[in-house]
């Protein structure tokens, strides 16, 4: 099981990114930038839903105020 190492802020400010660059991919940019931006915008929204982050588990981050 994932540990949560997201605050609440962080998942909120993710999903808009992740949002944003999926709507992005589809409506505004063509080949490998639109790959790139939507791939990037779905880890961001996953990784909101989740709320666990593995970059920051690895460099001991954690932004979750809950124990």
């Amino acid at each position: 099981m994932l540990t949560r190492n997201m605050g609440q802020t962080d998942r909120v400010i993710r999903t808009i990114i992740g949002i944003a660059l999926i709507a992005l991919a589809f409506a505004a940019l063509s080949g490998g930038w639109a790959w790139l931006a939507g791939i990037v915008g779905a880890v961001m929204l996953a990784t909101a839903a989740m709320g666990n982050c593995p970059p920051y588990a690895i460099l001991g981050i954690n932004t979750c105020n809950t124990k």
